[in-house]
C-alpha cells in the first residue's frame, strides 16, 4: 500500500482498514499511532465537539459524513463529559484553521492532546456507503510507525479487537462518585439519575426545570436511590432517570430498574435507558445493521402525531411490536415513538406504571431541540404520580 496524495501538508501516511479488508489510504489527523474499534458514521454537519465527548461513543471509530470538519475549533464550554471517548476519528477535509469567537484551540490540537488517533484525506462518502451496505464492523486506523504496507497484518490486528455485541461498557464511562446538580430557581423535584454514560447537558436541562439531580454511578443499588430525599424531604426521590451509554444492553443488570418499576417510582430513560426499560419489561434487543447516529433523524411521537427531528447515537434497538399494545409483567406497554426512516422503536410508554423512555437524545446541545418537551413530560409524570418513599419502600 502507498499513502494517498493530498494537499494536507506534511502529515504521516495513514490507513483505515475494515475487518472485511476494505482499505482507505490517507494521512494522519490528530495523534499518530494505531487504534481499533467499531466503525460507525455520524450524519451531523455540526456539533462534533459534543459527539467526540459523548460517552456513548466509547470504543467506536466515528466517521463524519460531512466533508469539512473542524472549522469552529474547540472551546471550553461544550464538552459533554470529562474527556473525548471515541476510539478514533475519520474525516475527509479538516479545516486549515478554526474560525469562531468561542474557539480556544483547533480540533486537531485537542485530538493530539488526548491521544486520539485519526485519519483525513479519505473518501468518507464511499466509506459510509460501504458501512451502510455491509453493516457496522471493526476497524483500525494506523499511522506513523504503525502504518504497514502489509494489508494482511493490519486486518489481523483489526480482527483481534473485541466486537461491540456482548460488550459491557457503561461501568467504564460512568462516574465513580455521586454528585449533585442543583435546581435552577425553586426546587420542584429531586431525581436520582443513573449515569450509564450521561452527557453534561442532561442534568443541566433538568435543573432548568427545577429538578435537583443526584447523579449516581452505574453500579448504584436501590438503597442508593432511596437514600436520595424528595423535594418535600420525604425518603426517596421524586423520580429516577436512566441515561444514555455505550455497549450491548443485553449485558446490563436489570435489578435496579425492575425494583424502580416494582415500587412505581416515576421513571424516564433515554437511549441506553430506553433499551434497559425494554428488557426489564420483557422485550428483547438486537443490533442494528449500522445504527442511527447524527442530529437529523426523523421520529414520530405517536401520542401527538407530531414529527420531530432528533439526535441519535445507538447501535442497538428494542424489539417490541408497533401495531398493538403489549401485556408485560408490569402491565400494558405501547410503542410511543418510531423512526420514520426504518420503523425502529424509538420510545416506550407504560400504561399501568409511571414510566416512559425514548431511544434518542432530547438533551441535544448542538441541536435539534424538537424533543426538549420530554423533560416537561417527565415533570408532569412526577407531578401526577407523586411517590412517597416511606409508604412504598
Amino acid at each position: 500500500m502507498s499513502p494517498a496524495t493530498s494537499l494536507l501538508g506534511d502529515r504521516e501516511a495513514a490507513a483505515l482498514v475494515l475487518e472485511d479488508g476494505r482499505t482507505f489510504l490517507g494521512h494522519s489527523f490528530g495523534a499518530v499511532g494505531e487504534t481499533v474499534g467499531e466503525a460507525v458514521f455520524s450524519t451531523g454537519m455540526t456539533g462534533y465537539q459534543e459527539t467526540l465527548t459523548d460517552p456513548s461513543y466509547h470504543r467506536q471509530v466515528v466517521v463524519m459524513t460531512a466533508p469539512h470538519v473542524g472549522n469552529t475549533g474547540w472551546n471550553d464550554e461544550d464538552d459533554e463529559s470529562r474527556r473525548i471517548w471515541v476510539a478514533g476519528y475519520a474525516v475527509r477535509d479538516p479545516a486549515l484553521r478554526p474560525s469562531n469567537w468561542r474557539s480556544r484551540r483547533s480540533l486537531e490540537d485537542q485530538l493530539v492532546a488526548q491521544g486520539i488517533v485519526g485519519i483525513c484525506g479519505i473518501d468518507t462518502r464511499a466509506l459510509t456507503r460501504h458501512l451502510r451496505e455491509r453493516g457496522a464492523m471493526r476497524v483500525g486506523i494506523f499511522s506513523g510507525d504503525s502504518f504497514s504496507p502489509s494489508q494482511s497484518e493490519l486486518v489481523a490486528k483489526v480482527l483481534a479487537a473485541p466486537a461491540m455485541a456482548g460488550a459491557e461498557l457503561a461501568t467504564q464511562v460512568s462516574t465513580h462518585q455521586p454528585y449533585v446538580v442543583a435546581a435552577q430557581g425553586d426546587r420542584r423535584f429531586t431525581v436520582a439519575a443513573i449515569d450509564l454514560g450521561i452527557k453534561g447537558m442532561t442534568p443541566t436541562l433538568m435543573a432548568k426545570e427545577g429538578i435537583e439531580v443526584h447523579v449516581l454511578p452505574a453500579t448504584a443499588t436501590i438503597a442508593d436511590v432511596l437514600a436520595v430525599s424528595g423535594a418535600d424531604g420525604t425518603p426517596g426521590p421524586d423520580g429516577v432517570f436512566f441515561s444514555n451509554g455505550p455497549g450491548d444492553p443485553a449485558t446490563a443488570d436489570l435489578t435496579l430498574l425492575r425494583e424502580v418499576l416494582d415500587r412505581r417510582i416515576p421513571f424516564f430513560g433515554i437511549c441506553f435507558g430506553n433499551q434497559l426499560l425494554g428488557r426489564s419489561l420483557g422485550f428483547g434487543t438486537y443490533k442494528l445493521k449500522y445504527g442511527h447516529r447524527g442530529i437529523n433523524q426523523p421520529v414520530m411521537d405517536r401520542t401527538t402525531g407530531k414529527v420531530e427531528v432528533t439526535a441519535h447515537n445507538h447501535g442497538f434497538a428494542v424489539n417490541a411490536p408497533i401495531k398493538h399494545d403489549s401485556q408485560t409483567p408490569y402491565g400494558r406497554v405501547r410503542v410511543s415513538h418510531i423512526c420514520l426512516n426504518d420503523d425502529v422503536v424509538e420510545g416506550l410508554e407504560c400504561l399501568d406504571r409511571p414510566a416512559f423512555s425514548v431511544q434518542y437524545h432530547p438533551e441535544a446541545a448542538a441541536g435539534p431541540h424538537d424533543a426538549a418537551y420530554l423533560f416537561d413530560r417527565f415533570c408532569a409524570l412526577m407531578r401526577t404520580h407523586p411517590w412517597k418513599g416511606a409508604q412504598h419502600a
